[in-house]
Formats: structure tokens, C-alpha cells, sequence
């Protein structure tokens, strides 16, 4: 299991998001790596009217790239997601009120959370993967809806659909139907898969030092 050791204990990993669950995600499943900042203006990306999986997509790529341009040699995740529900596009909600809105569109009614993973080095994508779970919300009442962001609080605005499945978000929801991780924001095995394919091709790659062997 060569590779996978080698993996884990290598230097030059980047994530380019600053999301508490995926460094989560990826501390705890052993790898060893910086987070840096893209400074990408989501914004702007948002505004060219992609579709949702397009979206996702490109920001993940405008993420990864702008890090990785910065930090030459290093392998750059970059991840985004989108919630979509009939085709309309979910952004992180700009206040308590607004998040209160959303949850109000969403209950009752299924939606899916877009996610994209790619992986970039030296400004050139290697792998890229999109999924999209789909979930439905129960038709909770506006009295545990005052309580659910009473307890969440300003955490939810960092979250399109104002919630996250591992705290008390989960009890607004009816069904969920879809990989975990992705929900969470990272689709993990596929990543730690094309991360072991690509330090096993850096190593093939890599000539022996002089004398070895």
C-alpha cells in the first residue's frame, strides 16, 4: 500500500476553501494539507447565469486555479456547491430574515445540493467530479423554524439553503437521498481515489535520485 502512504504523509496539498466541513473532512480522513484562500469573487461568477451544475463547476475551477497559480507544484482542491430547487438557483442568504425566507420556499418541497470537486496543479486541471443529492425538507412549522435559527444562529448564512445536516439542520429535513460527503460539501472517496491516482503518477513521474537503488 505504497501509495496510499505516501499520500497521506505528503507535502504540497492545498484546499482552497475556507469551509469548516471540508477541512473537517479532510483532517479526519488523514491527510495532511494548507488551506489558502482563492479570493475569487463568487459573485461575479454567479452572475454569469450558468446552469447549476456548470456553476458549481466553475467555481470549484476558478477557485482551485487562482490558488494554484500562486503555489506552483502543488495539488489544489477546489470545491463548490449550489442548491437548486426547480431550477432556481439557492445563493448563502445575506441575513437571519433572508435565511428565514429561504427555509420557507424549501420546506415541504425537494431540492438538490449541486457539488463540484476538481483538482488542479500548475494551473492545469487533472480531475473534476459533480454530483447532486437530492433532499426533502418536512413541512416544519414557523414556531421550529424561530427555534432552529435561534440555536443556528449566523452560522446558517454561510450556507446556501441556510443549514447544515450536522448540527440541528437535520431536523428539517423529511428524506435524503445521496452520498454524505457530498452533502456536506466534498464528495470525499471520489477526491482521496484521484488523489492516490495522482501522487502515484507524480512518483512514476518523479525521477530516482542519483545513486538510488
Amino acid at each position: 500500500m505504497e501509495t496510499e502512504r505516501e499520500m497521506s504523509d505528503q507535502d504540497g496539498l492545498i484546499l482552497a476553501s475556507t469551509s469548516a466541513a471540508r477541512r473537517h473532512l479532510l483532517t479526519e480522513a488523514g491527510l495532511r494539507f494548507t488551506v489558502v484562500p482563492s479570493g475569487v469573487d463568487e459573485a461575479a461568477v454567479q452572475a454569469e447565469g450558468l446552469a447549476p451544475a456548470d456553476l458549481a463547476l466553475a467555481l470549484a475551477l476558478a477557485k482551485a486555479g487562482a490558488v494554484s497559480a500562486r503555489r506552483r507544484g502543488a495539488f489544489v482542491v477546489g470545491a463548490d456547491q449550489v442548491l437548486v430547487q426547480d431550477g432556481e438557483i439557492f445563493h448563502k442568504p445575506a441575513s437571519l430574515a433572508a435565511a428565514a425566507a429561504q427555509l420557507r420556499r424549501l420546506r415541504g418541497r425537494s431540492h438538490q445540493l449541486v457539488t463540484a470537486v476538481c483538482l488542479v496543479r500548475d494551473g492545469t486541471e487533472i480531475w473534476r467530479h459533480v454530483d447532486a443529492p437530492r433532499l426533502r425538507m418536512r413541512a416544519f412549522s414557523d414556531e421550529f423554524l424561530d427555534w432552529y435559527l435561534a440555536v443556528e444562529g449566523e452560522t446558517v448564512l454561510a450556507c446556501p439553503g441556510a443549514y447544515r445536516v450536522e448540527g440541528p439542520g437535520i431536523q428539517l429535513f423529511e428524506t435524503i437521498a445521496g452520498d454524505y460527503f457530498t452533502i456536506l460539501g466534498l464528495p470525499l472517496l471520489p477526491l482521496l481515489d484521484a488523489l492516490r491516482r495522482a501522487y502515484a503518477a507524480l512518483a512514476a513521474a518523479t525521477p530516482a535520485p542519483a545513486g538510488a537503488g
